[in-house]
Order: C-alpha cells, then sequence, then structure tokens
C-alpha cells in the first residue's frame, strides 16, 4: 500500500531484505521502505510527501512504510528517566545476600542505568560497608538500596530505616510488602517541606514493587493517617511533615511485578501491568497529585522480545533480576552462575519462604540440581501438621539430622538459638514459651542457610542450594544458546542490559514497519547477542 512518495537525496536505496535488516539495526536513523521497479527498496535520508497526490518519475518512488530513529535512550517514560538523572529507562532490581553487589551497582550507574544494592538478609555492617563504598564512588550516578519488609522482625525494618536516613540514602526498592508499615512511612515522609515558591519537596523516594493490585493501590494513595499521629506521637515526624504527607503518594514509582524470581505471585506480565496502569491513572485523579506517577514492569524479561513488548504496554522502565544473578558482577558462586546458564524455562518451581515461613508465604526458586524446594515443602508441611518438634515420627528426626541439619536436633536448636539471640532474641523469649515458635525457627533456619551456602559456594551443602530464579532465566538462556553470552564467564550486567534495550528499539522498529501493512521476514527485527562495543558504535 503506497502511503506517499520518496525522493532521493545523497544515498542510493538498497534492494533486497538483508539490506532492509541492516537498515533497521542503525536506529538513529530514519528507515525508508520504497518501490523501485516493482522491488522493495531501502534508505536512509530522502524527501518525503504524504498522500497520493504525486506520481511516480526517475527522481520521485513510492513510500510503503517508515520508522523514525529510535535510540535505547528514548525507551521508557522520559518524566521518569528525568526524575532519577538516568539515560536509560532501565534497573537492576534488588537480589538479597548482596546478589545485586555494590559492583553491579556501580556499572549500571555508570552506564546511564540504575541498580538497587541487595541489603536484605545483610547485617548493618556489611550495608554500612556498601553505603561507604557506593556514596564514595558514585558521586552524581544514580543509585539506591532494598528495604524489605520484615514482618517477623519490624525492630530491624526500623533499624534500617534509620540507617538510611542517617546515611543520607534517599532512595530505597521497597519490596514484599503487603501492608504499608511505620518504618516505611518514616522514611517516606521524614524531611519533607515546601521550597521557596511553595511547591512541597519529598526528599526521600520510594520505588515500590508489587504484584498485586490491592498493594499497588495502597502504594499509590497518600500514607495512612493512623500511622502518620503513631509517627506524631512518638515525636518522629512533626505536624507540617505529616500535613504536607498527605498531599503525596507512598511511592511516586511502582514495578509492576510479574513471573519473577524470589518473592512473586506468578502474575502474568500481560494483565498485570495494565492493571496497575490504569489504578495508576485513576489514583493520580483522584488525588491531583503534582508529579506524575510511573509504572516499570519486571519479571519475565530476559529478552529483547519481551523488552519490546513492555514498552509497547507502556511501561516507563524495565526491571531485570533473575538474568543478572548469572552476570560476573553478581554476589554469588561460581557454581550459582553455572546452574542458572544451564536451566530452561520448566527448571523453576515454588518454596517457602525463609522470612514469612510461618504465613505460607512462598518464592521462586531452580529446582533443576538442588533438593532445596523438595525439603523446604517438607519442612512446611511438618510446621502445618504437628505442634513441637518432639511429636515428628522417629524416622523423620533421623532424616532431618542426616540431610537436612547434618546434626542432632539438639545442636541445630544451639546453631538456631545462636543466631537469634545476636540477631532477634524476642524470637528465642517466645520458643522457649511456644514449643511450635521453636519447631518453625529451626526450620527457618535450614532455609535462611540455603541461600547462603549457594552464594558462598559450599560444594559439600550444593543440593540444598536455594537460588531465587524465574522462567526468564531459560528464555535468556534460548535466546544466547550458541553466542558468546552462552558461557557465563562472558555475562556482563551491562552488556545484557544493552542488549536488551538495543533489541527491543530494532524490534519495535521493526513492528512499526509490518503496522504500515509492509510483510517482511520473521527473522527482522530480532538480533543475536552482540558485543557491547558493536551496539555502542550503532548507536553513538
Amino acid at each position: 500500500m503506497i502511503s506517499g512518495w520518496w525522493t532521493k537525496e545523497n544515498t542510493e536505496p538498497k534492494v533486497g531484505y538483508h539490506a532492509i535488516g541492516d537498515s533497521i539495526l542503525k536506529v538513529t536513523r530514519p528507515v525508508f521502505l520504497i518501490g523501485i521497479d516493482g522491488k522493495i527498496a531501502v534508505s536512509h535520508d530522502g524527501s518525503v510527501t504524504i498522500g497520493n497526490n504525486l506520481k511516480s518519475s526517475n527522481n520521485c518512488q513510492p513510500l510503503y512504510a517508515y520508522a523514525p530513529p529510535l535510540h535505547p535512550q528514548d525507551l521508557g517514560d522520559s518524566y521518569f528517566k528525568k526524575a532519577h538523572n538516568l539515560r536509560y529507562a532501565y534497573i537492576a532490581g534488588a537480589m538479597a545476600n548482596g546478589i545485586t553487589s555494590v559492583e553491579m551497582v556501580e556499572k549500571t550507574g555508570r552506564a546511564g542505568m540504575m541498580g538497587f544494592f541487595g541489603a536484605a538478609g545483610l547485617s548493618l555492617g556489611e550495608i554500612e560497608s556498601a553505603i561507604d563504598r557506593l556514596q564514595n564512588n558514585m558521586n552524581n550516578y544514580p543509585f539506591g538500596f532494598n528495604l524489605i519488609n520484615s514482618p517477623n522482625n519490624p525492630d530491624l525494618e526500623f533499624t534500617i530505616v534509620n540507617l538510611y536516613l542517617t546515611r543520607g540514602i534517599r532512595l530505597v526498592s521497597a519490596s514484599a510488602y503487603l501492608e504499608i508499615t511505620l518504618p516505611l512511612v518514616y522514611f517516606r515522609v521524614k524531611g519533607i517541606h515546601r521550597d521557596v515558591d511553595g511547591n512541597i519537596v519529598c526528599p526521600n523516594k520510594i520505588i515500590a514493587k508489587v504484584s498485586r493490585v490491592e498493594v499497588a493501590e495502597k502504594f499509590f494513595s497518600p500514607p495512612p493517617d493512623k500511622i502518620l499521629y503513631q509517627l506524631i506521637d512518638k515525636n518522629m515526624i512533626t505536624r507540617e511533615e505529616a500535613t504536607l504527607a498527605k498531599s503525596i503518594p507512598i511511592a511516586d514509582d511502582i514495578t509492576a511485578e510479574a513471573d519473577s524470581g524470589g518473592h512473586t505471585d506468578n502474575r502474568p506480565a500481560l494483565s498485570l501491568l495494565p492493571t496497575i496502569i490504569a489504578l495508576r491513572d485513576e489514583l493520580a485523579e483522584k488525588y491531583k497529585y503534582k508529579r506524575p506517577l510511573c509504572v516499570g514492569l519486571g519479571g519475565g524479561i530476559a529478552t529483547p522480545s519481551a523488552a519490546a513488548a513492555a514498552f509497547s504496554m507502556g511501561a516507563a522502565y524495565i526491571l531485570t533480576g533473575t538474568i543478572n544473578q548469572a552476570c560476573v558482577e553478581a554476589g554469588t558462586s561460581e557454581a550459582v552462575r553455572q546452574m542458572l546458564a544451564d536451566a530452561r524455562q520448566a527448571d523453576v518451581t515454588m518454596a517457602p519462604a525463609a522470612d514469612m515461613f510461618e504465613m505460607g508465604v512462598k518464592v521462586q526458586v531452580l529446582k533443576r540440581g538442588t533438593m532445596f524446594p523438595l525439603r523446604a515443602a517438607k519442612l512446611y508441611e511438618f510446621y502445618c501438621k504437628y505442634d513441637r518438634l518432639e511429636n515428628l515420627p522417629e524416622i523423620q528426626k533421623k532424616i532431618l539430622e542426616k540431610d537436612f541439619f547434618k546434626c542432632s536436633l539438639k545442636d541445630e536448636w544451639k546453631n538456631t538459638k545462636k543466631f537469634f539471640v545476636k540477631n532477634d532474641p524476642k524470637q528465642i523469649t517466645r520458643a522457649e514459651k511456644d514449643p511450635k515458635h521453636k519447631m518453625s525457627l529451626m526450620f527457618r533456619s535450614y532455609l535462611g542457610r540455603s541461600s547462603n551456602w549457594a552464594i558462598t559456594g559450599d560444594l559439600s551443602r550444593k543440593i540444598d542450594y536455594q537460588i531465587w530464579c524465574g522462567p526468564a532465566i531459560g528464555a535468556f538462556n534460548e535466546w544466547v544458546k550458541g553466542s558468546f553470552l552462552e558461557k557465563y564467564k562472558n555475562r556482563e550486567t551491562v552488556t545484557i542490559a544493552m542488549n536488551l534495550l538495543f533489541g527491543a528499539a530494532v524490534a519495535t522498529r521493526a513492528n512499526w514497519l509490518r503496522g504500515q501493512k509492509v510483510t517482511l521476514p520473521n527473522n527482522i527485527g530480532i538480533i543475536s547477542p552482540m558485543r557491547l562495543s558493536e551496539i555502542l558504535e550503532l548507536i553513538k
């Protein structure tokens, strides 16, 4: 179908699908598909007249389709990028226990993206050490820290918030929240004020990860009055801060978390993202917020096509996690990287979570090469069925000692008690009165250590590795098969990120052309993994 007419300027058009594919790769230049002697040709320059009021001549050829330039930095929401000082709408999500390492956060920040340090599960000393390094090395580059909900230990959540406020950490990724907590509101509203022009300034920013619409509604609403009054009564905020807090949402930005690794509800991205975007629009109108609310997408994004789909659905940014864990900068072991590099999409399953064990909350983990999911499920079965460890059948007690704990139940309690006395002594006080809670703490101890065995690469406990992982890793491994990225030692966070962004730009441009009733071969618009230097050359 002719949509207009094209006139040649400086370069001769090239004929053939190979030339079209090469032209689409040059994302900083426009693409004109034109007809020459009954064949389809492509050019990067020329002038165009839209409409059918001209006739073909030596200098004027029919225009079939046009795709404008699309630099990877143009993907996503421009306001979101400006607000967070980003070049690219790309976040390396926080993976607990420092898996999203300082090195990963540094490299993504310097590349114009943003990373969140995986602070969950680490000691205060380890978190503070990460703060020292990032504040010393990052200058004006963007970065943030994770803040995870701690329903079993609210004091810990408060301690982390106080550390962030004291050390000047102004951006957190809030994860695993089902309810808005007092520490979370305290972080958000502390220091809120009006500038000289009367505008409300909120120095502390939250990007929340949510997989449920009802939770998203809480984050896109102002802080609950009940919590604000509690903070006033505790002299933690002023009445002026509480009043101003009623004009802002808990989070300016939300990541719609689809089928991901770790804490997840296994939500399909195709239904989750549009629903939360619609909710965003509804609440923005209801509360008349001054700042635009942004919704990004995480979970399942592991290929350029997935990234292109996310942006085409209106995602303000994309967030990756599982695929970063296999990168050389990730704070995990070589054994885990190899296991992830071998994984397929079906090699994941759900298992009880250590931090919310009693609540029945689950996390998505790798099942290939490890017995952890089965063993974790067995522990939760015991917890539901028995009111104390002593009531388990003797054969099951022996299995726990031999295969799970590698020591007697008595010694395992000593180890568990030692950990909680140091980290949360109230749990021990409760356990001494409640045998079921004592059993829970011992089971949680195994679940918690299983992730540490994986991170440290303890080969004697490889069968017990807990590796947080979504099906995205299988899609990624299939895409990189036969390329330099097939080997995990070649996987670098920024290289993968730029492949996803560049590939999304290429796929989007190809689809723009197809949307103008041009038939192109299926492989046009699909890139194979490229070296970072190749991508940078194409987008400069």
